[in-house]
């Protein structure tokens, strides 16, 4: 239960953490306390207990997932039989797009409550929905535009997570205005669709302090340059704070592509067209070189990693130890969901980089040696950077949302917090998440949702359905 105090009139929430990951490292004895609007007032260290709830392990600032597609949590593991010489993305694509063209409004918001639950046990507190199965199975829109919209929202809501909506701009099936297949007509759109996505969205949905939306021009293979800056302006009529995501760099042959279509590699082309602000985050961003990263420097854009599909796709390692030394921001997302921990997501991009420099304890540095915080403190800031939401850290004005880790895991005999993160992230794949708080409110209690059964169950049914039709 959370703690309830009164001071005035206003409801505070409050839980004491023996130890918390503040964003200047682990401490002791730490005070947190909430308003009834869920976001944190005082965060007090060297604190003593009075009477409010004890964590029941080391505190960590809920994660952000940055970019995910629900609907493909559905055929997570089921793209792993050879079916060409030299699998790769554009291999896998075709299976995801199989099972694309089955899927129903009832399924997607079936597949994406599960999803976010799921996300929530393992810690993460908020999501970016990079949304483009707009259509129906014909391509053709619904009678609500917004259905698909709607129902990934609704999931949202009903599952307790935090949500930052990405209605994606998806016009053309490859480089040269290329035709979309049968499969990519429902994700078809202009900015006109998008925009009228997020004003719908919007209007009946804000404000929500759980609730943000943004735009998401899919990739320079799907849109063309007058797209592009139509998509950006529009964007910035409209809210010129919006967060604005896109597909950069994700494959070698997509680099090559645009190279050969457009003499210049994606982010160049980008850049050419728009300005590239702390508004973007850069999706893979994998193939970037040292000179396109170094001219990113002062835009405050986020990179957007998703190490675990990265690796499941064969895509390529992102060059990360320059980002980190100059302490630019960065994130996690699970995209195709063959993951849904930011713990093991954030052991998959620590290890990515031992094996590129074949050395250890990459993500670190003689004033930050601890590796476990330093990935977990840099993904949780920057997620929050890439969502606009106020999340990100333990500290006054930011949304109270919290992860605590369980304390009385066996592994966890004898270790003090720092340690015990290290453990959680790099050994196993046990999930060490006790209870999860977003905006004050506990979500996942002794490592359960309220709602899990029941999610389980519809998403067993979708799957059931979704699999007697391949």
């Amino acid at each position: 239960m959370i703690g309830k105090t009164r001071r005035g009139d206003i409801a505070i929430g409050s839980l004491f953490a023996a130890d918390a990951l503040l964003a200047t490292g682990w401490t002791r004895d730490v005070a947190i306390e909430w308003d009834s609007a869920g976001t944190l007032t005082r965060v007090i260290p060297g604190a003593v207990p009075g009477g409010e709830p004890v964590a029941a392990g080391p505190v960590l600032p809920g994660m952000a997932n940055v970019h995910s597609h629900a609907f493909q949590r559905a055929m997570a593991g089921l793209a792993e039989f050879r079916g060409h010489p030299t699998d790769d993305f554009w291999t896998w694509r075709e299976e995801m797009y199989r099972l694309v063209t089955r899927l129903d409004p009832d399924d997607v918001e079936a597949i994406a409550r599960h999803l976010y639950i799921e996300m929530l046990r393992h810690g993460y507190t908020a999501v970016a929905e990079f949304h483009y199965l707009h259509h129906d199975r014909d391509g053709k829109r619904y009678d609500d535009r917004a259905e698909m919209a709607n129902r990934v929202i609704a999931a949202a809501g009903n599952s307790g997570i935090a949500m930052t909506f990405l209605p994606v701009l998806y016009a053309h099936g490859g480089f040269g205005h290329k035709p979309l297949s049968p499969a990519q007509k429902r994700f078809g759109s202009d900015p006109e669709f998008v925009m009228s996505l997020v004003e719908e969205v919007s209007t009946f949905n804000l404000p929500d302090p759980m609730l943000r939306v943004g735009v998401a021009p899919h990739s320079v293979r799907a849109v063309d340059a007058l797209l592009l800056t139509e998509m950006v302006e529009a964007a910035n009529r409209f809210d010129a704070t919006m967060p604005i995501h896109m597909h950069v760099s994700e494959q070698s042959g997509e680099v090559a592509d645009c190279i050969e279509t457009h003499g210049a590699t994606p982010l160049d082309w980008i850049r050419d067209l728009v300005a590239v602000d702390d508004r973007w985050c850069l999706i893979h961003a994998t193939h970037l070189t040292q000179i396109e990263a170094r001219s990113l420097d002062g835009s405050g854009a986020v990179a957007g990693l998703c190490p675990v599909t990265e690796a499941n796709l064969g895509d390529g390692t992102f060059e990360f130890v320059p980002w980190f030394e100059e302490r630019k921001p960065w994130a996690i997302g699970g995209d195709s969901h063959v993951c849904v921990s930011p713990f093991e997501e954030l052991r998959a991009l620590e290890y990515s980089q031992r094996l590129r420099h074949r050395a250890r304890n990459i993500v670190a540095d003689e004033s930050a040696p601890d590796v476990a915080a330093n990935l977990w403190l840099g993904a949780a800031a920057g997620g929050a950077q890439a969502l606009s939401q106020a999340m990100g850290a333990i500290e006054p004005g930011k949304r109270a949302d919290l992860v605590v880790l369980d304390g009385s895991d066996v592994d966890f005999a004898g270790l003090a917090a720092a340690q015990s993160l290290g453990v959680a992230m790099f050994s196993g794949n046990a999930n060490r998440v006790r209870d999860v708080y977003v905006g004050g409110a506990i979500v996942v209690r002794e490592g359960h949702h309220p709602n899990e059964a029941l999610a389980a169950a519809s998403f067993r049914n979708a799957l059931e359905k979704l699999r007697a039709a391949r």
